[in-house]
């Protein structure tokens, strides 16, 4: 299997909408250890591949077909998984710092320790360790706890200024309980 005629071809596919190249299918492929880093396999059928070991970091997997993919132990961080199908996936000791986990589906996934993903909050909230997610911002928990109130505000206006006290609580959940910003402490004395 040549894997970079098969992304060529899949590149070529994506940016004629179709009309010419060919959609990857890597479905059931050996790819364990493989280096695709900034790849784009969005769209692509990765069901069932065994991607353990790959480095996939900043790969756009959007849209792509993980389902029963093994990616134990593969590097994912700043990897684009919006809307990508990760059920029944072994994500054990996967790195998924900074990566984009908004809408996809996890039924059945196996996901790395200390990783949580909330629903039914106002914005997408994923904690990978210390890595915190909430929406597109993707943050330490560290500089979660001390932005000012501009930076919050610059996020998403006085939603996520409303927000802000919320993900603090989840953040405190999850992660243990921590110190709050100032500009936050003297607007609940008020």
């Amino acid at each position: 299997m040549d894997i970079k005629k098969i992304l060529e071809q899949h590149k070529i596919w994506l940016s004629s909408g179709g009309e010419a190249g060919n959609q990857a299918d890597l479905s059931g492929a050996n790819l364990s250890g493989a280096n695709l880093s900034n790849a784009n396999l969005s769209n692509a059928d990765l069901s069932g591949a065994n991607l353990s070991n790959a480095n996939l970091s900043n790969a756009n997997l959007s849209n792509a077909d993980l389902s029963g993919a093994n990616l134990s132990n593969a590097n994912l961080s700043n990897a684009d998984l919006s809307n990508a199908d990760l059920s029944n996936a072994d994500l054990s000791n996967a790195n998924l710092s900074n990566a984009d986990l908004r809408g996809a589906y996890l039924a059945q996934a196996i996901l790395p320790n200390s990783t949580f993903i909330i629903f039914g909050e106002k914005y997408f909230i994923s904690i990978c360790g210390y890595c915190v997610r909430a929406g597109c911002q993707c943050h330490s928990v560290n500089e979660w706890r001390q932005f000012s109130k501009r930076d919050i505000f610059d996020m998403d206006g006085k939603n996520s200024l409303k927000f802000y006290p919320r993900l603090l609580d989840i953040i405190d959940f999850y992660c243990g309980k921590g110190e709050r910003p100032e500009w936050l402490k003297e607007r609940n004395n008020d």
